[in-house]
């Protein structure tokens, strides 16, 4: 695995329409989406000194992916989900830890709460300076924000296959490789960029598991039964009847000082 860590502060150095996809699939999308590697999540927990008598908040939780990583390193973790069934699957995963539903733009949560606020594979989809305020207001001063996703490696057979077959459905869905929030960090006076870390995982899964991944997809997931259902019947006949594959993907993971 080759892995990259830059530090900055070194001395050397709303909810979219389009997201209720994610409300139909949501027990596809725990079966199916991986977790994040474990230097990610310890990347994430040493840079905002996660610990006993710290708080951080998971933004966009989702059914808790990363929330159950959090909540390993002893820290009070406050799960923000908006979507109704994604945070059912949250409670019936980590039923001992605080889920609420908000938005990135209003979650309910007192000013300067949070040690830190992460936000996993969802920041694309409200990134705006409503959304920054919100979590500048959350953050305590000096705090973290961490914004982390599992990109798929398109270098990889089985990823590219999958990457061919779903294409022509992608529409205009807001994605981590449109830049776009990227164009949003680097003009917002509200944070400043302190360090990045890019490592490489894989996902082992049979067919049913390859199909959930690809059903979990927001895009995937708002097709009707007469497209969703024969697309999902070729990604499952990219997999072996009885046989799993695995699935790569590159883990990027940025932490933002706020300001």
């Amino acid at each position: 695995m080759v892995s990259i860590t830059r530090c900055y502060e070194c001395e050397d150095g709303g909810v979219r329409a389009e997201t209720a996809g994610f409300e139909k699939a949501s027990h596809e999308y725990e079966r199916g989406r991986p977790g994040y590697p474990a230097e990610a999540v310890a990347f994430i927990v040493e840079t905002a000194g996660l610990g006993p008598g710290k708080t951080v908040v998971d933004l966009a939780a989702g059914t808790g992916k990363l929330t159950r990583a959090l909540a390993g390193s002893g820290a009070e973790v406050i799960a923000v989900e908006p979507l109704d069934t994604m945070r059912e699957r949250l409670v019936e995963q980590l039923p001992r830890v605080a889920a609420i539903s908000g938005s990135a733009e209003s979650t309910g949560l007192a000013a300067g709460i949070a040690d830190a606020v992460t936000i996993a594979q969802a920041f694309h989809w409200f990134a705006g300076e409503d959304a920054l305020a919100e979590i500048q207001r959350v953050l305590k001063p000096e705090g973290l924000m961490c914004l982390i996703w599992n990109r798929r490696d398109l270098s990889d057979p089985a990823q590219a296959s999958i990457a061919r077959l779903t294409a022509p459905h992608i529409g205009h869905a807001p994605s981590y490789g449109s830049g776009h929030w990227q164009q949003v960090m680097a003009v917002t006076s509200r944070f400043r960029l302190a360090a990045e870390h890019h490592c490489e995982m894989t996902q082992e899964l049979d067919r049913k598991g390859v199909a959930d991944r690809v059903a979990s997809t927001s895009y995937i997931a708002n097709l009707s039964d007469g497209v969703r259902i024969p697309l999902l019947e070729q990604i499952e006949a990219l997999v072996p009847p009885s046989g799993t594959t695995l699935l790569s993907y590159t883990t990027d993971t940025y932490a933002y000082r706020r300001l």
